[in-house]
């Protein structure tokens, strides 16, 4: 707050935005005794607020910038940041515990202190979070310390000890977002910053109740005009807060209605009840009159007796469902005749345990300009909260962040992303987001294609650009627009690694680089194909031969005879790294069959009354005049023709796929198969007639017997 500083003391301005009236407070810190330079009270022309609830912020707005504007001309300061505390009716509290335990013990620093104390109010608002049924968003207005532990064992101060294991305990308060918006919203109208926001029973509790009084089981009831405002202490820390909607407004519209005035003129009665025995005003109708304080303490007793029964209640509900030691009463409406016994009396404690308190509590504050001012329980919260932007506030700065008023420790040299994680902006919304992953297998093993990187997010300081390294000081106004995520990951076939690699097949007698196939999900696949989520894919460590002579632009046809290691294959053949594979007509592959066979000339002289190879007439394999070999007839009784034949035969024998009857056949051993080779691979009992007659269908037409058949030729063989 170096814009309040006066003298080199740092000054602080509070406000305690009341129900009925504004408190405005000027002073510093000097010494552990607070300085009040002025103050000023002025009180709404209206009911703006009710039950500790703006109603009308404009209207609320305004009176904060009076009470500011006559501070300033007593001060001559130009007040810019100002602290206040926050009242409501739905006031949540949660209690909790949070351990940390460091790798390697070390000295605790202030600042672990504050990462310890954060951690733990994280901790209790996601508790909140869980059990909150309401549909109200509530926002964290502070919290107190219960304990701290060193290595499990209680102490009042972490600072300067070596520790290994750390913990607290702390209470965090909650109040509905509209509670804590309006007062923000109020004070912007006044040209005014929001320095520490605290919560009234937090604030009154700092004057009323010193820290050496906290061992004690005490109650504190901050009375105000709208709330009644409560916190209880024990074991040296505030165990508990809470707040009812009943306070001193309720007994002045009973006075208004008795005595037939306005709010204001009855609020006026109240308070000059509680100073004289009577009371002269004029009511509505125009006409003077006089009661008398024993008279108003009747009129409103039953409402008294209500409010302080509620406040017991609340206390011992608080307390654990029991009586505490002693109450404390602070605020104007705790002035009220008859309110302190009936706290006793409800209590069903001494009358002397329940007190009133004001300037007896007042001792550390000094007023330099003391022109009669009354130190009563009225300035107990006004001074409060200004004591306590020095207990809680301290190296904290506040900023907004989209918005939300953010709370940070100032270590001298906060960043952008400092505030962000405070404000509990999610880390990936800063940096540019990957677009989905894409995930798939290859050869049974996982891989994935990362997606494109986004924008990062868009920040702007105080209206300007700025990044997530940009310093930050109080009150700067951080607005970030979330980062966006890329597009998500893809990848094709032709770029998976193991598809560009190529492989040695020899083919012909020739050395080639055959390159890879793919498949996915069982099917085939183009180099183009745009992987999918989930997708299986295959390379292939193989070529069929059919791919390799696509490679060698060779046709394969009916005369083609395929051999792979010096195999017969055919065109499904897998040819793996290093195979050989040779693509040859059936008349090559029989020249290749008796290339090393002596010559026909060498046959006939070896033979003898054998005629010239030429001759045709006992069958024998003759050339003719285009060199071209060929088999004639042989005589039954030539095994050695036969054989030879048999032998060429088998060099060319290929399986033969076909369907008989709706069932796949494989014909295997012959080059040549016909019509009635089928016989040798079904069931079909030909010796034993199963009707008049056998009927045969080729493709749909009438064969014959010793028809050629095809590859993938569909059969039809039935008795009729």
């Amino acid at each position: 707050m170096a814009s309040l500083e006066q003298a080199d003391q740092k000054v602080v301005f509070g406000l305690d935005i009341g129900t009925r009236s504004v408190v405005g407070t000027v002073g510093y810190m000097n010494d552990g005794q607070f300085n009040v330079i002025a103050q000023c009270v002025e009180k709404h022309e209206t009911r703006a607020m009710l039950d500790g609830q703006i109603h009308d912020i404009g209207k609320v707005g305004a009176t904060i910038k009076v009470v500011k504007e006559k501070l300033e001309q007593q001060t001559d300061i130009h007040l810019t940041d100002v602290c206040i505390a926050a009242a409501g009716r739905v006031l949540k509290t949660v209690r909790t515990t949070y351990d940390y335990e460091y790798v390697d013990a070390h000295d605790i620093t202030e600042e672990d202190i504050y990462n310890l104390d954060s951690a733990a109010v994280e901790q209790a608002y996601s508790e909140f979070i869980k059990n909150n049924t309401s549909d109200l968003k509530f926002y964290l207005v502070g919290y107190s310390v219960m304990h701290y532990y060193l290595d499990g064992y209680q102490i009042a101060n972490l600072e300067g000890h070596n520790a290994g294991k750390v913990s607290v305990e702390l209470i965090a308060t909650f109040l509905p977002d509209d509670c804590v918006d309006g007062l923000y919203k109020a004070c912007e109208r006044a040209d005014l910053k929001v320095a520490n926001l605290t919560l009234e029973p937090i604030a009154a509790m700092m004057v009323a109740i010193p820290d050496r009084f906290r061992m004690l089981n005490l109650a504190l009831v901050d009375v105000g005009a709208g709330t009644s405002d409560i916190c209880v202490t024990d074991d040296g820390s505030i165990t508990a807060y809470g707040m009812l909607p009943i306070a001193g407004d309720d007994i002045t519209e009973i006075i208004a209605q008795h005595c037939l005035v306005d709010f204001n003129q009855a609020d006026e009665i109240k308070i000059a009840a509680s100073h004289n025995d009577k009371v002269d005003y004029v009511d509505i109708m125009g006409l003077n009159k006089t009661i008398s304080s024993k008279d108003i303490a009747k009129i409103v007793k039953p409402k008294v007796d209500e409010m302080a029964k509620k406040a017991v209640n609340e206390i011992r509900r608080l307390n654990g469902d029991k009586p505490v030691s002693a109450v404390f009463v602070v605020g104007g409406g705790g002035c009220v005749p008859g309110y302190v016994k009936a706290i006793a009396r409800e209590m069903d404690i001494p009358e002397e345990r329940v007190a009133l308190r004001g300037e007896e509590v007042m001792k550390n504050i000094t007023f330099l300009n003391n022109d009669g001012i009354e130190r009563d329980s009225l300035l107990v919260t006004p001074l409060g909260i200004c004591i306590s932007y020095y207990e809680e506030a301290n190296n904290f700065i506040f900023v907004s962040f989209n918005g939300v008023q953010t709370k940070i420790y100032d270590n001298g040299k906060l960043q952008v992303v400092d505030a962000a994680m405070q404000a509990q902006f999610p880390n990936e919304d800063l940096f540019p987001k990957r677009g989905q992953e894409l995930k798939f297998t290859v050869n049974g093993k996982e891989r994935s294609s990362r997606g494109e990187p986004g924008e990062a997010a868009v920040i702007h300081l105080n209206g300007k650009p700025a990044d997530i390294h940009t310093k930050i000081r109080a009150n700067d106004i951080i607005e970030v627009t979330p980062s966006t995520a890329g597009a998500p990951g893809k990848a094709v076939i032709e770029g998976i690694p193991e598809f560009k690699t190529k492989f040695n097949v020899n083919v012909n007698g020739k050395n080639v680089e055959a390159s890879r196939f793919a498949t996915v999900n069982g099917q085939p696949s183009t180099p183009l194909y745009s992987i999918q989520a989930g997708d299986e894919v295959k390379i292939l460590d193989y070529n069929t031969a059919e791919q390799i002579a696509a490679l060698m632009d060779i046709d394969i046809n009916e005369d083609t005879v395929i051999f792979v290691n010096n195999e017969r294959g055919n065109k499904d053949t897998p040819v793996y790294e290093n195979f050989k594979i040779e693509f040859k007509a059936q008349e090559e592959v029989i020249m290749d069959y008796y290339k090393d066979f002596p010559s026909a000339d060498e046959v006939a002289i070896s033979q003898e009354n054998e005629e010239s190879y030429e001759s045709t007439e006992d069958g024998r394999l003759v050339e003719d005049a285009d060199g071209q070999l060929s088999f004639d007839d042989l005589p039954d009784d030539d095994g050695y023709q036969k054989e030879e034949q048999a032998v060429v035969r088998n060099i060319l024998a290929h399986d033969l796929h076909v369907t008989v009857n709706n069932e796949p056949i494989t014909l295997h051993g012959k080059a040549d198969y016909v019509f009635v080779d089928i016989f040798d691979s079904i069931d079909f009992d030909l010796s034993k007639p199963n009707g008049r007659a056998i009927v045969t269908s080729l493709n749909g037409a009438t064969p014959e017997y010793l028809q050629p058949i095809k590859e993938g030729d569909r059969i039809e063989v039935y008795w009729k």
